[in-house]
């Protein structure tokens, strides 16, 4: 089982540990103690927290094959006389896309401007962070 301790939580949420412990506090998320005394939370109860937290940040979700949708503002945005280069914040997420001029222009994409980046990929790489991030007690 993995546990978290809460700045740790707090990195993962993009949060900071003040509002994770006063979700703790509040009840809205649950928490024990390791051997040393700090509260951690369990990863398989953090999951859970996240997935109740999360929602669609449109309608349109249910119009399309792809999934993965990031609403964040336009922090970039480079064009040549074809392509266009669009940089996106989305919390602590910083996505970049490549598409046609035309398309940077028929969108009204402009730096400050508000975007969704609809993600569909049939490659995600999945890697582990390093050793130590998140505890597991081996199982």
């Amino acid at each position: 089982m993995t546990m978290f301790r809460m700045g740790e939580a707090a990195e993962l949420l993009g949060v900071s540990a003040d509002t994770v412990r006063r979700w703790v506090d509040a009840g809205r998320l649950a928490a024990g103690r390791d051997e040393q005394g700090h509260r951690v939370i369990d990863g398989v109860a953090l999951a859970a927290f996240v997935r109740t937290q999360a929602g669609d940040p449109d309608d349109r979700a249910d119009e399309s094959s792809a999934r993965n949708r990031l609403r964040g503002i336009v922090t970039a945005v480079r064009k040549d006389a074809v392509m266009a280069q669009v940089d996106i914040q989305a919390g602590p997420f910083r996505v970049v896309s490549l598409m046609s001029r035309e398309a940077v222009d028929d969108l009204g994409l402009s730096v400050g401007s508000v975007a969704i980046a609809v993600i569909k990929s049939t490659t995600v790489v999945v890697e582990r962070p390093p050793t130590g991030a998140g505890r597991s007690n081996g199982s």
